[in-house]
């Protein structure tokens, strides 16, 4: 397993059709595209719902940002959920105040957020959407 204190590593597991994406400690430009990367992977490959997961991250800057509206994107446009989980204090903020938090759930921890998942995936999906 990679070693997530580098921010370097950006790795995941699957869990089902849900994935969960782990975050390093810095959400900069290279660490951002890794997890696009990593993301987009998933939901080519038939993932209903992602979540991501910052427990180990500090610091998210601007660029890391748009990386996330990109992922937010691609969620959006092939119908899958996502959810932000174990997100600090002063990201929270940071995301409510750029808007992030009306285009994703956030959740406590990664076993809220797998609760949360679970239970949308096994309800089917409206009809027309």
């Amino acid at each position: 397993m990679a070693d997530l204190a580098t921010g370097s590593t950006v790795h995941s597991r699957s869990v089902g059709d849900l994935a969960v994406v782990y975050a390093g400690d810095y959400l900069n430009k290279l660490s951002g595209e890794r997890i696009e990367r990593e993301c987009r992977r998933k939901l080519e490959a038939g993932c209903r719902a992602l979540i991501i997961n910052f427990r180990e991250t500090e610091l998210v800057n601007s660029i890391g940002i748009s990386i996330l509206l990109g992922v937010i994107d691609a969620a959006e446009n092939t119908g899958a959920r996502l959810i932000f989980s174990d997100v600090n204090t002063q990201t929270v903020q940071l995301f409510e105040m750029l808007g992030l938090t009306r285009h994703v759930a956030l959740a406590a921890d990664e076993q809220e957020a797998l609760a949360t998942l679970t239970e949308f995936a096994s309800t089917p999906k409206a009809a027309g959407h």
